[in-house]
């Protein structure tokens, strides 16, 4: 296991590595120019715009810009931003909070209500039920979810106002009314996408032959939902909803701007559009990692569960 678990870690440091390259050199091919984003308008002379390049080694050639970002990562040291003046890691550090509680509120209904329904509408196959959560599950896949989020903005600022539709509260507590709706907009399409996945799975499981076993030997209907189709479903049920989640991050980005959110998603879409490279820079590969991170737990789940893995056999699951 230690094996499998090395030479993960190798791979997980290359892809990386080209990752990082990629950010790195596709930040620079926008149009959009940092020293426009430092001058913030004003008229500067030609020493101070040298000056300033200097402080933000944009003086220096590419290939060493790059080596002198990747030393300030591994050292804990992100830059300084362009817009802002402050050191990345202090920006991040006061908008972290919001998102984080974003996702994790997300991602309790992803799994308080995706699972549950997706049974459901398994367990009532083909009937009012399953047809009803089948279209309302494909409306929430196509819906965006800026859209979603807008809807549900006018839903509850106009007809119904019971949440605060703009900003956030000034504690974890009071951050759930607020990040109420944001969370439904940013869940609802992975929501809608575990209830189908989980519905599928338990279609299956439930039309094998040891489930018609258990049926036959005289077991209840919850206990053979529950107790056998649920566990063999649970897998890749979970493996494919936490790998989803971990990518949350990123679709936390149009959601955060729709409710004016001061979150890391805000930050970056105010940052791509100033041009500022070091924040740009950081919290897209910070993504990257949470993504990768995941991405790493959930094989060695799998390596775990399945030996044959860890010895080179490959995946056992489709995501």
């Amino acid at each position: 296991m230690t094996r499998y678990v090395t030479g993960r870690l190798a791979q997980m440091v290359i892809v990386l590595f080209i990752v990082s390259l990629l950010i790195f050199f596709g930040v620079r091919i926008t149009p959009t120019d940092p020293i426009a984003s430092i001058a913030k308008g004003k008229q500067m002379s030609a020493e101070t715009i040298a000056a300033l390049k200097a402080e933000y080694y944009l003086d220096r050639p590419l290939t060493e810009q790059y080596a002198i970002w990747m030393k300030g990562m591994i050292l804990g040291d992100l830059g300084k931003s362009y817009q802002y003046r402050e050191r990345v890691t202090v920006l991040l550090a006061g908008r972290i909070g919001t998102s984080v509680q974003l996702v994790f509120m997300s991602s309790i209904l992803i799994f308080l209500l995706g699972i549950p329904l997706g049974i459901i509408s398994a367990s009532r196959k083909n009937t009012m039920t399953d047809q009803s959560l089948t279209i309302a599950s494909l409306v929430l896949v196509s819906s965006p979810s800026f859209f979603t989020g807008m809807i549900l903005m006018l839903l509850f600022t106009l007809v119904i106002p019971i949440f605060p539709t703009f900003g956030i509260g000034s504690g974890f507590v009071d951050n759930i009314r607020y990040l109420a709706l944001p969370a439904i907009s940013l869940a609802a399409v992975l929501l809608a996408l575990t209830m189908r996945m989980t519905r599928s799975n338990m279609v299956e499981q439930l039309s094998s032959g040891y489930v018609q076993m258990a049926t036959a030997k005289g077991l209840t209907r919850r206990q053979v939902v529950y107790k056998h189709a649920l566990r063999n479903s649970s897998i890749p049920i979970l493996t494919v909803s936490s790998l989803q989640i971990a990518g949350m991050l990123s679709g936390s980005v149009m959601v955060e701007t729709v409710f004016a959110l001061n979150g890391i998603g805000s930050l970056l879409a105010s940052s791509v559009n100033k041009g500022d490279y070091p924040v740009t820079q950081s919290i897209t590969l910070m993504m990257v990692v949470v993504f990768m991170t995941f991405n790493l737990i959930v094989d060695i789940m799998y390596g775990v569960i399945d030996p044959r893995i860890r010895l080179g056999g490959g995946r056992k699951h489709e995501a």
